[in-house]
């Protein structure tokens, strides 16, 4: 970041200029404890005149050790012994940049509830791991922005672990599941901690498809469906259609077709509460010959999902 001469990093600035939001939810940054990554990238962007003041992010569940062997290799210590996949503390986590002060006093770290308490768990451990085991992969949080005139805005941000890389005990896409579950639950007021206070918006990488690719569908599905939240369906205009696909390719994503993978999935999602007025949404995947292709390409498997919102 310092010499900035890394192609995906360059990339991902020029993406991130073009989208120019005024909030950022980034997934897959390592975090730090003086946040000097994310300081860095904030202070590149804002030489192209990005001006993003307010940072912020947690350490993330990814990469914190266990001190079990959770994947049955007769190892400890491994990426996948740890509380979510990480190769060292902090691998992959999420990031806020934004225009508008976030009440980091206010904030909620839901990242620490064990996988087992959650009201209809399918977690398939046992014994150790399943006293030890927290759900959420990378994190849950929420995180308030103040608005100009008063009021918050409440950001509620995930980025879940993929529902592959396991065995038959599907331990991967059940785990996938819960934590999608684990906001509706939560609108529901169906855990300790109090529903959050609208508006708010659920946004983050489900890393699950609502139609095509692996996975258990049904706790994203009800969380789709929930009547507290809507779904602006974003859409690009990528021109892709897989074999087979069931989804609409405009609604997605992320380009998975690497390396033999599932192939185009929409896995990014920003739901609004229900009482907020969406003015425009969108998927900023660049159609082929556009200058920005290459670039998006370049800078993620994932393209960027924006939603235009009306404050309160």
């Amino acid at each position: 970041m310092e010499r900035g001469d890394d192609p995906q990093l360059l990339a991902v600035e020029r993406m991130l200029a073009a989208l120019d939001a005024d909030v950022l939810l980034l997934t897959g940054i390592d975090y730090d404890l003086g946040l000097v990554a994310l300081g860095q990238m904030a202070d590149r962007l804002a030489g192209q005149g990005l001006a993003y003041p307010h940072r912020f992010a947690l350490r993330p569940n990814s990469g914190r050790p266990t001190g079990l062997d959770l994947d049955g290799d007769g190892r400890r210590g491994g990426p996948r012994d740890a509380q979510g996949y990480g190769r060292f503390s902090g691998e992959a986590g999420m990031a806020i940049l934004s225009r508008l002060p976030i009440d980091e006093a206010a904030v909620r770290d839901f990242s620490g509830l064990l996988w087992r308490d959650l009201p209809g768990s399918l977690s398939p451990d046992e014994g150790e791991a399943r006293a030890l085991q927290w759900l959420s992969t990378t994190g849950h949080w929420e995180a308030p922005l103040r608005l100009p005139g008063g009021g918050s805005l409440r950001l509620l941000a995930w980025y879940a672990t993929p529902p592959i890389f396991d065995g038959p005990e599907d331990r991967n896409g059940r785990r996938n599941h819960d934590e999608a579950a684990f906001w509706r639950l939560l609108l529901d007021a169906r855990l300790p901690m109090p529903p959050p206070q609208p508006p708010f918006v659920i946004l983050g990488d489900a890393n699950l498809d609502p139609e095509d690719g692996e996975g258990l569908r049904q706790g994203l599905a009800a969380l789709l469906a929930h009547p507290a939240l809507q779904d602006p369906r974003p859409r690009g205009q990528g021109g892709h259609r897989d074999e087979g696909q069931r989804g609409d390719p405009a609604l997605d994503t992320a380009d998975f077709t690497a390396k033999e993978g599932p192939g185009h999935l929409g896995v990014d999602l920003v739901l609004p509460s229900a009482d907020l007025r969406v003015a425009g949404s969108g998927v900023l995947w660049p159609p082929p010959g556009d200058p920005l292709a290459a670039v998006a390409a370049t800078a993620s498997r994932h393209r960027r999902v924006w939603v235009d919102i009306v404050l309160p």
